[in-house]
């Protein structure tokens, strides 16, 4: 291993990324819609394929899902 790599995994700059699952996405784009974040809700929706069923199901109002309806699949 080069000397670069070798110091990057010591600083731990690998371990602050998040990792983030889908039940944690659909939690967090229900709680964006809600706070009227839009913008975030739809690239956590896109990147993760989710549906308006599961997001309504996180507690979203059906208000804010039905307003973005178009970029559900």
């Amino acid at each position: 291993m080069g000397k670069s790599k070798t110091r990057i995994l010591r600083k731990g700059i690998n371990n602050q990324i998040t990792k983030m699952t889908r039940e944690d996405a659909v939690a967090e784009a229900a709680k964006y819609l809600d706070n009227n974040l839009v913008n975030d809700a739809k690239d956590l929706i896109t990147m993760f394929g989710l549906t308006a069923e599961e997001i309504l199901e996180a507690g979203a109002s059906y208000e804010s899902v039905k307003a973005i309806q178009n970029i559900f699949i």
